[in-house]
């Protein structure tokens, strides 16, 4: 029976370290391994108009990341196909922007074949009107314990977040 909640089923306690997901070598990466620090997590693609957002990411990950930050990225191609390249191309695209943090494989952050930890961090922070991922380049900043605690849109630029990544960290 659920009603008032009375027989439903709880939520999983883990959250977001429940996850695992192949890093872009195919390898897993089990989400736990942040436990405890503040991480970013945004879809990305090389072909994008917000592209140049790799540089601001770089930026504060290389800031940060002395203090318990890290950035987690996820290649997208469901958007305007701007993700087409193998897992090589894309490794190769965004070290020569800089990028030091985690890039993770491929994935789709909508629809049927949507990440599972994509579905999670939409249920914890919905978009403008529906959950749905928007377009490359959205961004969903969790706290040490593993919270959604804002989430970015496309247009958001890295830099103009910078005091919610110091506060979470603090």
């Amino acid at each position: 029976m659920a009603l008032f909640g009375l027989g439903a089923p709880k939520k999983d306690e883990e959250g977001l370290y429940s996850y695992t997901v192949r890093d872009i070598d195919g390898k897993n990466l089990d989400i736990a391994k942040y436990r405890g620090k503040v991480l970013l997590i945004v879809n990305v693609a090389s072909q994008c108009g917000f592209t140049t957002q790799y540089q601001g990411l770089s930026e504060l990950h290389d800031k940060y990341k002395s203090k318990g930050f890290e950035i987690l990225a996820f290649p997208c191609n469901q958007f305007g196909s701007q993700e087409p390249g193998t897992a090589g191309e894309i490794k190769s695209f965004a070290a020569n922007r800089g990028a030091k943090f985690q890039i993770a494989n491929k994935i789709d952050v909508n629809g049927t074949s949507e990440e599972p930890l994509y579905n999670f961090l939409k249920s914890e922070q919905g978009g403008f009107l529906t959950k749905d991922i928007k377009w490359n380049f959205t961004k969903f900043l969790c706290n040490k314990e593993g919270k959604v605690i804002k989430r970015y849109g496309t247009s958001t630029e890295p830099s103009t977040f910078d005091q919610d990544i110091a506060a979470a960290l603090a």
